[in-house]
Parts: structure tokens; C-alpha cells; sequence
């Protein structure tokens, strides 16, 4: 089973920037789709960003030209780049993992309903 740890979250000011970093734990690291969602409280969940086996890459509409997705195949790890942070993205940011069987990841989507492997999270603050 593969299993995903998050890091990078903090504290910072409206327009700050911070990078969040998913490490997994599979030799067939580039196989998989990531991607990041983010859960605010009392709000649903949903995609930030992903990235696909090809290293394609799709965001959220509330997220493009500010946020950038990002993998390293030999350290098994997505990045999740965040420039010009905003209140409204303070949330808890998940990493997620999808892989085919036999295959390679080659369409990423933001439907969290695709996901069966996620991380435990990581909380982002962002202050006016």
C-alpha cells in the first residue's frame, strides 16, 4: 500500500508564498497521478492541482498563475508551489495518489472520487 506524507504548511501573510511537499512511498513513484486538494472548514474539498505520469498538468480556476504543481521522479515527491497566498486559501491541503494497473497515469482530473491513496494533510494559514 502506498502511503503519502505531506509537509510544508504554515502560517504566512496575504500575498506570502510556501511550497508543500508529498513524498511517497512506491519504487513506481512515476506511475501514479498526484494531486492536491484542499478542505477549508465547512466547505467541501476540492482540487488545487494535479499532475499526470507525462508531468501534465491541470489547476483549479481559483488557483491559476499563483499556484504550480511540480514532481521529482527520483525523490518520489510532488511540490505544490504557492505564490501571492490569499485568505480564502487557508485551508487543510491533502496530497492524493491514483495508479493504474500495468500502466501509467496518464490523465489527471481533479475528481476526489478517483483517489484511493491521500496523505494526512497539511494546514495553510493565510492572514490578511
Amino acid at each position: 500500500q502506498v502511503e503519502l506524507v505531506e509537509s510544508g504548511g504554515g502560517s504566512v501573510q496575504s500575498g506570502g508564498t510556501l511550497r508543500l511537499s508529498c513524498v511517497a512511498s512506491t519504487n513506481t513513484y512515476s506511475r501514479y497521478c498526484m494531486v492536491w486538494f484542499r478542505q477549508a472548514p465547512g466547505k467541501e474539498r476540492e482540487g488545487v492541482a494535479g499532475i499526470d505520469s507525462f508531468s501534465s498538468e491541470i489547476y483549479a480556476d481559483s488557483v491559476k498563475g499563483r499556484f504550480t504543481i511540480s514532481r521529482d521522479i527520483a525523490k518520489k515527491t510532488a511540490y505544490l508551489q504557492m505564490n501571492n497566498l490569499k485568505p480564502e486559501d487557508t485551508a487543510m491541503y491533502y496530497c492524493a495518489a491514483r495508479g493504474v494497473a500495468g500502466s501509467v497515469c496518464g490523465r489527471v482530473r481533479l475528481d476526489q472520487t478517483e483517489y484511493n491513496v491521500w496523505g494526512q494533510g497539511t494546514q495553510v494559514t493565510v492572514s490578511s
